[in-house]
């Protein structure tokens, strides 16, 4: 199976990062910007391609972080996403930003077989997803989901998993605490590297979809446009 050539970006926290994965290896960079998304991630990109002497033409298809995360976050990311996407006629891969975490702490503690990933939702809420490693891949066990710190222990309990990872183990340790013994990883963070393997993976299982149907995972609703989001989708349409 040849690897695909893969722009990927995330934004889904003050963390900005994009990637590049061309035979099989991936660069990355990341900068901390705050709010500074619409600014930074396309002169990011471009500076990424222009350093490994990669065109736009020469992308299989264009992925991005799809959340959950920030409402603003995950706007930018997707409206760059599909602008760039539309510009040479390539499909879009949007991945979980929490199976990006899950692989990334697989990859910290080779020993993990069922990953319950955790981020800080704010409002003493947690985002979390469940996932069971399969071979050189993740299953989905419990999707995308929205609970009170509190309440969480109890509901990772039916899912059996043996290793809890992301920042809201930290932020959350009190809470947490009363989580059955399991292996943590409070370090494992999702990125637009761990985002690109993933992404190469749903490549290959003909999961690309159309640039219009590209949607961030919101888990919490929200639908207004902030002048910042317009600002990078109609950026990354022109650029």
């Amino acid at each position: 199976m040849t690897s695909p050539t893969l722009l990927a970006f995330d934004t889904a926290t003050d963390v900005c990062s994009v990637a590049l994965l061309r035979d099989g290896q991936v660069i990355e960079r990341a900068e901390c910007v705050g709010q500074r998304h619409s600014e930074r991630v396309l002169p990011m990109a471009q500076a990424l391609l222009v350093d490994a002497g990669v065109r736009r033409s020469e992308l299989d298809a264009v992925a991005f972080g799809a959340g959950p995360g920030s409402f603003t976050g995950l706007r930018i990311a997707c409206g760059v996403a599909q602008g760039l996407a539309y510009g040479i006629d390539r499909p879009v891969l949007p991945v979980v930003n929490l199976a990006a975490l899950a692989l990334d702490a697989v990859e910290r503690a080779p020993a993990a077989q069922r990953v319950a990933a955790l981020v800080d939702a704010r409002m003493n809420e947690i985002y979390w997803a469940v996932y069971e490693r399969c071979d050189a891949d993740l299953k989905e066990v419990i999707g995308p989901s929205l609970s009170p710190a509190l309440g969480l222990p109890a509901m990772l309990g039916p899912s059996a998993a043996d290793t809890l990872a992301g920042e809201a183990l930290d932020v959350f340790a009190d809470a947490l605490a009363a989580v059955p013994a399991c292996q943590r990883v409070p370090q494992a963070r999702a990125s637009a590297r761990t985002i690109a393997l993933l992404a190469a993976r749903a490549h290959a299982r003909g999961e690309a979809v159309p640039p219009a149907q590209a949607m961030p995972v919101y888990v919490r609703d929200r639908v207004a446009l902030t002048i910042d989001e317009r600002n990078a989708v109609r950026s990354a349409a022109v650029a």
